[in-house]
């Protein structure tokens, strides 16, 4: 009868046990609700850098190059790309604004040649105005920002983790991924302009002789700038807040009531 009553009580012990396990995963977050409110206002920052971020990297407008309209002819060249695309575009002269000495901009209306970059899929370099891309250089350049892009969505993971499952230690994860993401788009843009550079310097000696050229980075280059700022600072502000409170109490003691 001992042995029975004995049984009993530890199968209800391990019955209440897995009760409270049970219980104590099914709440929404370990956070406290300020906490949770603090997170999911950086998450909502981080979201609008995540959006920049897509948007940058997914279009083909960081740079714009542009010949002079000068040219005896009554249209001009011009062009603009971006990480996996280039677009070539023929302009009429009459629809350039009368004070700008270059073709462009681009966004104008005229006959348009897009192709993808083929070093992606055959290993060539791509050849625009008698010059010739370095095809290295702009590999790099989009395997960082995919790499960032791949980073970015890790941590977007591990903060609907926090939110969702509790798991505050992921929320230090999180801050690093999304630091790190923002810290590899600013240096994939840094490869782009240096790509740019050199195509610039890579003037073909065969006929026809190639134009000059004048270059101004774009809108999409500019959310690709902000957008690696807004993730750092998201990254930042997760970071801070997987610190404990600052110790104020220990800083400025309370003092108890004087005695009378």
């Amino acid at each position: 009868m001992m042995m029975w009553s004995n049984f009993l009580m530890q199968e209800e012990n391990r019955r209440r046990a897995e009760a409270g396990r049970r219980g104590r995963g099914q709440g929404l977050s370990g956070l406290s609700p300020e906490q949770e409110g603090k997170v999911k206002l950086v998450l909502l920052l981080t979201a609008v850098g995540a959006t920049l971020a897509v948007l940058a990297v997914g279009t083909e407008f960081w740079v714009e190059l542009n010949t002079f309209k000068a040219n005896g002819s009554a249209v001009c060249d011009a062009a603009h790309l971006g990480l996996w695309k280039m677009c070539t575009k023929r302009l009429w002269q009459a629809d350039v604004p009368a004070g700008r000495e270059t073709c462009g901009p681009a966004e104008l209306p005229g006959e348009a040649n897009c192709t993808y970059f083929k070093f992606f899929t055959t290993g060539e370099n791509a050849r625009i105005f008698q010059r010739t891309t370095k095809k290295e250089v702009n590999l790099a350049a989009a395997v960082i920002a995919v790499v960032g892009l791949a980073v970015m969505a890790l941590g977007c993971l591990c903060i609907i983790m926090v939110l969702s499952k509790g798991a505050e230690f992921l929320l230090r994860v999180g801050a690093v991924c999304f630091g790190l993401s923002g810290l590899l788009l600013l240096v994939s843009l840094e490869v782009f302009r240096h790509s740019v550079q050199a195509l610039l310097q890579s003037v073909s000696p065969e006929p026809p002789p190639a134009p000059a050229l004048a270059y101004e980075y774009s809108w999409s280059l500019g959310c690709g700038v902000g957008a690696s700022l807004v993730l750092l600072l998201g990254g930042l502000c997760f970071l801070l807040l997987t610190l404990p409170p600052w110790p104020w109490g220990s800083l400025c003691p309370k003092q108890g009531p004087r005695a009378t």
